[in-house]
């Protein structure tokens, strides 16, 4: 992995995104919504693959947070969602990707 994909600090602030700046200082910022929409996870990209939402769903909660977010490796981010949803992650290469 390149150094531009090293995430050197991340602040998660669970009522409103992520921030994650790289080892070469670039800053990505993400709101929660757009996390939420673009999850990473095979069931999301499964229901985007068939032109389906994968949030909100019937008996999602109205307000959207982060109940937790939790390093996986040195590569990605696994976040819980307050609607129980947690099999996403988020690599750091992608979020990246996505800011740039």
């Amino acid at each position: 992995m390149e150094d531009r994909y090293d995430a050197v600090d991340i602040v998660v602030e669970r009522n409103k995104g992520l921030t994650v700046t790289f080892a070469d200082e670039h800053v990505a910022e993400f709101n929660l919504m757009q996390l939420r929409l673009a999850c990473p996870c095979a069931t999301c990209r499964s229901l985007r693959d068939r032109g389906q939402e994968a949030w909100p769903t019937h008996g999602n909660p109205v307000r959207l947070q982060i109940t937790t977010a939790d390093l996986h490796g040195a590569w990605g981010l696994n976040v819980t969602w307050n609607d129980g949803h947690s099999t996403g992650i988020y690599t750091f290469e992608q979020l990246r990707s996505w800011s740039e």
